[in-house]
């Protein structure tokens, strides 16, 4: 049997005979040295690409600025995680497909977005990080869901940590958290916090138990939580209609892969195949009939109302936008006060609360613990490393990104409703009016100003005197 690939030719008759007159360990030996030899140029090829594409992408992005805008709601807050749907729905506007020259050639990086939850002290501020050309973006998406949101650039609070570890003053605690099963299954989503017990439907909003975590902490200790997103085509969507078909026992056929499909795939197989029957003695076309078994093409009539409820929420994931997401989280804290037993624990436990356990489930990944070898200097590694991509918000470092829909999101990072009663988050006390035409309102204050002016305010409003020393029934207006 010959075949011809255009202009490279091939004997399959020799290989078949090579085949039948070497010995065991002589085919071994060939396949391995033909294997290594490809799979080494695999590699190099593979690096080099990598190395290159990175060296452009640095390139590109060298002179990309970035801001942080601390983002607080009024304290009657009625809108519920719907609207922080559909705020990150309207960020999925951010997504461009480059074609080959762009991306190898000019270095292009798709943009992406950091959410965060910051609590230092106890106080908590609700951030959003962004490449500043997008700044509009977010706060166009911000403002079309909550009018009287009040919106400031900070400066980066993670500027006050140090950069390595371990160090004479601090110690951390971080991790990276993912998904345990496939990205086709969903988490419980905020409508199933939704109790109507009453004739009126009451969602237990899951930040409250996400707050309070944040608000145990006391002095010298800080608590930081990110999701970075990165929008990203629907080609994932694919990827879960197979699991979809795969769980209820449909055979799912592959798209044609045309040239290189039909010569690097459709034929080795087909080698496979011929090789297979010459050397179990079956006849032609045995196993290629064997290995196309049909069978039952549904198996959905089979299944338990719990299968068959998964697959309708996993039908109803693919069906909303999906963006790349990276959760992270960071305790520090000054080393006399380190205890990450008062927060580490309660956030796990919290976010725990997402998890279905026949669905799927938010676990920690990636952490800066280490066992049996060289601990002390992996940890310091991991520590360093994870410190760093907390403050850069890079999605690579540490553990393998998930794909989380506009709906799973916003059921994670929400501001939180008003019956949430966790006094440390800062709020609107005031509804803000327009200002004049040409007021210069751009200004940039420290974080730690930030917190401290909130900070004042929320034990003037605990404590209910005002700057003149007047009780809270004997103010006027």
């Amino acid at each position: 049997m010959i075949v011809s690939f255009g202009v490279l030719t091939i004997d399959f008759t020799s290989i078949i005979s090579f085949f039948q007159s070497s010995s065991t360990i002589g085919i071994v030996w060939a396949i391995f040295i033909i294997a290594g030899y490809l799979g080494f140029i695999y590699v190099l090829l593979y690096l080099g690409i990598g190395y290159y594409q990175g060296y452009r992408e640095d390139k590109a992005t060298a002179d990309w600025k970035y801001v942080l805008l601390a983002v607080d709601v009024p304290p009657m807050n009625v809108q519920t995680p719907k609207a922080v749907e559909q705020l990150f729905a309207q960020l999925s506007g951010a997504f461009d497909s480059p074609d080959i020259a762009a991306k190898f050639r000019g270095g292009y990086k798709q943009r992406w977005f950091s959410f965060e939850i910051v609590s230092v002290e106890g106080y908590i501020q609700f951030l959003i990080w962004t490449e500043a050309g997008f700044r509009d973006l977010v706060e166009a998406s911000v403002y079309a869901q909550y009018p009287d949101a009040e919106i400031i650039e900070v400066e980066d609070y993670v500027n006050n940590a140090p950069e390595t570890f371990p160090n004479d003053t601090h110690d951390i605690w971080a991790a990276d958290f993912g998904l345990a099963e496939d990205n086709a299954y969903p988490i419980r989503n905020y409508r199933e916090f939704e109790h109507n017990i009453s004739k009126d439907t009451i969602l237990k909003d899951p930040m409250g138990a996400f707050l309070e975590s944040f608000s145990r902490i006391g002095p010298g200790e800080q608590m930081w939580f990110q999701i970075i997103i990165e929008p990203i085509s629907n080609s994932w969507k694919e990827k879960a209609i197979k699991k979809i078909k795969e769980l209820i026992g449909e055979k799912v056929k592959e798209k044609g892969t045309g040239f290189v499909g039909k010569y690097f795939v459709d034929k080795p197989i087909a080698l496979g195949a011929e090789l297979a029957n010459h050397i179990t003695g079956a006849e032609a076309g045995d196993w290629a009939a064997s290995s196309s078994d049909d069978g039952d093409k549904n198996e959905l009539k089979y299944m338990t109302p719990g299968q068959v409820k998964i697959l309708e929420s996993m039908e109803q994931k693919i069906s909303a936008i999906g963006f790349k997401t990276k959760m992270r989280g960071v305790y520090i804290a000054r080393k006399e006060v380190f205890n990450p037993n008062r927060g580490v624990h309660a956030m796990i436990g919290a976010i725990n609360q997402f998890n279905v356990p026949t669905s799927n489930s938010i676990v920690p990944k990636f952490g800066v613990g280490a066992s049996y070898f060289f601990t002390e200097y992996r940890k310091r590694e991991k520590k360093k490393l994870m410190m760093k991509a907390y403050k850069k918000r890079k999605i690579k470092p540490g553990a393998s990104s998930c794909i989380l829909n506009v709906e799973e999101l916003a059921t994670i990072w929400h501001f939180p409703m008003s019956h949430v009663q966790t006094p440390m988050v800062q709020k609107v006390e005031a509804k803000q009016s327009t200002p004049p035409v040409g007021l210069p309102v751009e200004q940039i204050l420290p974080m730690a100003d930030v917190l401290e002016k909130e900070k004042a305010a929320l034990e003037e409003k605990v404590s209910g005197t005002d700057a003149y020393g007047y009780s809270g029934d004997m103010k006027f207006g």
